[in-house]
């Protein structure tokens, strides 16, 4: 698979397609001025490499914040991780690991 930048105006259509292949989701919000953030993305991209049943969509606070208000997402970066549209299986803020984010996958 692949990290998909996404943006406000591609976002429903992008979820609802990764979600109908059954794929979990992974929605990873952040900046390109966030150091933090480029952390994150070099584990999820591990992690991408672990998994094809997996979607990262990544979402860019500054480019479509209307997403993050969704979820209130105020801090930088956030991971959420869906098993379905109305699921969120696990909420981070902050680096995470490519294991540790592995076995939260697994356990669900």
């Amino acid at each position: 698979m692949a990290i998909f930048e996404v943006e406000a105006e591609d976002y429903q259509a992008i979820m609802d397609q990764e979600f109908s292949k059954g794929n979990t989701v992974i929605l990873k919000f952040g900046s390109e001025f966030c150091e933090a953030c480029s952390a994150l993305e070099m584990e999820l991209e591990q992690l991408d490499d672990m998994n094809d049943n997996v979607s990262i969509l990544q979402i860019d606070t500054d480019q479509s914040p209307e997403i993050a208000e969704v979820y209130d997402v105020y801090q930088l970066p956030t991971m959420l991780i869906f098993k379905n549209r109305d699921y969120i299986i696990h909420e981070h803020e902050g680096v995470m690991l490519s294991e540790d984010i592995q076995k939260i996958i697994e356990a669900q």
